[in-house]
């Protein structure tokens, strides 16, 4: 079963969504479940993981609303305020929410030193307890922040989006290479390849993301990799297909078991899904 660990789902406001700018005029309307449809079944693609794309409670269970009612959705990570004090009481709330897998906090628009604040740290302790996984969205700099991070959270289940948007259209990587070694040295850290061609020019070609890519599997190996097609927000560089074939033609040369992992067992282990797949 192929899964597709990342995409989104809106139905646009200017208010609920004030991050789209006037640059990012093709995502000012709605994305729902029938959108994307027709895409997964394009790619063969028969589940996916929707991921938060407003830090509200409504935003969680709007999600989870559209994953009761579309069997397609196999998991939804959601948002929530890992610093409140009603914390655990909200995760008690969810309990019986089957297809909640985690949550994630746009942490790119942080300071390098929030996600080491105790607070925040004691939430995302909480969320182990409670058998949630944690997304981690940064960009570059934060990444040494994120190596501290991990080495707080050795058993938690964390995965970075978007192999932390390095900058491809500038063809910089030396530092995020290095910062990448590093963290992919602790075996409970996964990463997404997704969200590669928002960070690479509008001309971008598969040559400008293969070093990426490649830096990626060599530092965490087919186990540890989710393929994740950021939709729609991907639609800014390419439409749907081109970003699956760009992760899939890479992958399939790199052994004849990658494949099966990167577009799917891999998901399913690290986010616990319940489809079937196991490995």
């Amino acid at each position: 079963m192929r899964i597709d660990s990342h995409q989104h789902f809106w139905s646009y406001s200017h208010e609920e969504y004030d991050w789209i700018d006037d640059s990012m005029s093709v995502l000012k309307q709605d994305y729902l479940p029938s959108h994307l449809s027709p895409n997964l079944e394009a790619s063969q693609i028969q589940k996916s993981v929707a991921v938060q794309a407003r830090t509200t409670d409504h935003e969680t269970e709007w999600l989870l609303s559209l994953a009761k009612e579309n069997p397609p959705i196999a998991g939804v990570v959601g948002w929530i305020d890992l610093k409140s004090d009603d914390l655990e009481n909200k995760l008690k709330q969810y309990k019986n929410e089957e297809k909640l897998v985690g949550f994630r906090e746009i942490l790119q628009a942080e300071s390098l030193n929030f996600m080491l604040e105790e607070k925040f740290i004691a939430g995302l302790k909480l969320l182990h307890h409670y058998n949630y996984t944690y997304d981690i969205l940064v960009f570059p700099k934060h990444l040494k922040a994120v190596s501290q991070l991990i080495k707080k959270l050795p058993e938690q289940r964390l995965v970075i989006d978007h192999i932390a948007k390095p900058e491809i259209a500038s063809h910089s990587m030396n530092e995020w290479a290095s910062d990448m070694k590093e963290i992919a040295q602790h075996k409970h850290i996964y990463i997404k390849l997704s969200g590669m061609v928002t960070e690479a020019n509008e001309s971008w070609t598969e040559n400008d993301i293969l070093p990426y890519m490649q830096v990626v599997f060599d530092c965490f190996g087919e186990d540890r990799i989710l393929f994740g097609s950021d939709w729609p927000v991907c639609l800014l560089r390419a439409n749907y297909t081109e970003v699956y074939n760009l992760a899939l033609n890479f992958i399939k040369k790199q052994s004849s078991t990658a494949e099966d992992k990167v577009f799917g067992l891999n998901a399913s282990n690290f986010y616990q899904l319940s489809t079937g797949v196991s490995q």
